[in-house]
């Protein structure tokens, strides 16, 4: 049966300000979404993708990454403009398209015998196996916008504001092994995603930490997570997971198919996962060091030291 790996994460408490550079007049905004009745901001799948493959450019790995980060350009260099997804792991997790429109341009005249019709445009494309939910914040959004100044030529003073957030942010991820070219870069994948940094900045001047502050990790034969957004905070700030113990008990989940990561642990719903059987750790990195070593295991990969 094929394997799947599922999660879901909870970032550490920040203050979220604009990542994609759009103002209203002169206040830069957050993107923002009705749920559960309130306005939650939110960050894009795309955002947390391209913090992925950065980490893979620049972790020290020795990851071939087809789309790189510019820093002097300001911009993406692409290595091999018609994909490679047996070398270049982005190709291979994230997925590609290219599309081109047809040489000669479509006529809907009819062609004299002959004549040969117009040329079609064609798409390369491959759909990513990671897949991403969009990160959402744990709290409402209250409205906080704060007021800034800049000096620019001949002392004019340019006014504006941002909308910021302080809040946490958790989203869902799910990724098939079978369908990459190399199954390896399963690890890859869990070495990015509990490393993020740099996502939901302002601009590049602010900084939100989307490492795992909690974490919950599910290695299964099903082929549904059954675990996403399975994070609340109340109003004391406490985390919470209700919702993930109910599907535990109902027994929709196998206990011994999730592991269990960071803060949550030693609240009272992690001493709860952990008597229903679930594998409960205060680490994150422990944690992922050791269900890593069972995807190796399973996918039959050569083993890896575990990280002391």
């Amino acid at each position: 049966m094929t394997l799947h790996l599922f999660g879901n994460v909870l970032t550490g408490y920040g203050t979220s300000a604009n990542n994609r550079g759009e103002n209203e007049g002169n206040i830069t905004t957050l993107q923002k979404i009705l749920w559960k009745g309130e306005v939650h901001t939110t960050v894009s799948a795309e955002a947390i993708r391209w913090a992925l493959r950065y980490y893979w450019q620049t972790c020290g790995g020795e990851y071939a990454v087809n789309r790189q980060w510019n820093d002097d350009k300001n911009d993406n260099t692409w290595q091999n403009p018609s994909f490679d997804d047996d070398l270049y792991i982005d190709d291979d997790v994230l997925g590609f398209m290219k599309a081109e429109g047809a040489k000669v341009e479509a006529s809907d005249e009819a062609k004299p015998k002959g004549k040969k019709t117009a040329a079609k445009g064609t798409t390369t494309a491959k759909r990513g196996v990671l897949e991403v939910t969009r990160a959402v914040s744990t709290t409402p959004y209250a409205g906080d916008i704060t007021f800034n100044a800049a000096s620019g030529q001949k002392v004019r003073t340019s006014l504006y504001g941002t909308e910021v957030h302080a809040t946490r942010y958790q989203y869902g991820f799910a990724l098939t092994p079978d369908r990459l070219k190399d199954k390896s870069r399963t690890i890859a994948v869990l070495d990015g995603l509990t490393a993020l940094g740099g996502v939901a900045g302002n601009h590049s001047r602010f900084l939100y930490d989307f490492s795992p502050d909690s974490l919950v990790l599910r290695w299964t034969h099903d082929f549904s997570p059954r675990l996403l957004y399975c994070f609340e905070e109340n109003d004391e700030q406490e985390i919470l997971v209700p919702e993930l113990i109910r599907r535990v008990e109902a027994e929709d989940i196998n206990p011994k198919e999730l592991w269990v990561a960071g803060a949550i642990a030693n609240t009272p719903d992690g001493e709860q996962l952990e008597e229903l059987g679930v594998n409960v750790l205060s680490g994150i990195k422990t944690a992922v060091e050791i269900l890593k070593q069972r995807i190796a295991k399973d996918l039959q990969l050569p083993q890896m030291e575990l990280t002391k």
